[in-house]
């Protein structure tokens, strides 16, 4: 089973996710509501993959990325953010990312992108 820390500001979205994620099988291991908790969480708790939202306060999650891939150059992040938010994919593959999912979101292709790693 995939541990899995899923960041976004939105307290609905981390809602939503966790939601989704535990009905394919992944143990969502904790949330965070900003990069900087995302990056604090992730050295505690060492999950197998981070989703990441772009535009938060305190730490961005392209700042967050670079963090974290400091920490640990092997972790695992997929990007999730809004539609327009598509100029920053390029960033978020440059600092580390493996992946960049587009809100609104399908399920499918959540989870399918999440099994991928």
């Amino acid at each position: 089973m995939k541990r899995v820390l899923v960041t976004d500001d939105a307290n609905f979205m981390r809602t939503s996710l966790r939601m989704m994620l535990e009905r394919h099988g992944f143990e969502v291991v904790g949330e965070a509501e900003n990069g900087m908790v995302a990056f604090e969480k992730y050295k505690e708790m060492k999950p197998d993959i981070v989703t990441m939202d772009i535009t938060m306060p305190v730490c961005d999650g392209i700042n967050a990325v670079k963090l974290i891939k400091k920490f640990d150059p092997d972790a695992k992040i997929v990007m999730i953010s809004s539609m327009g938010q598509e100029c920053f994919v390029k960033d978020a593959i440059l600092a580390g990312a493996k992946g960049f999912i587009v809100k609104p979101f399908k399920e499918d292709y959540v989870i399918q992108t999440l099994e991928k790693l």
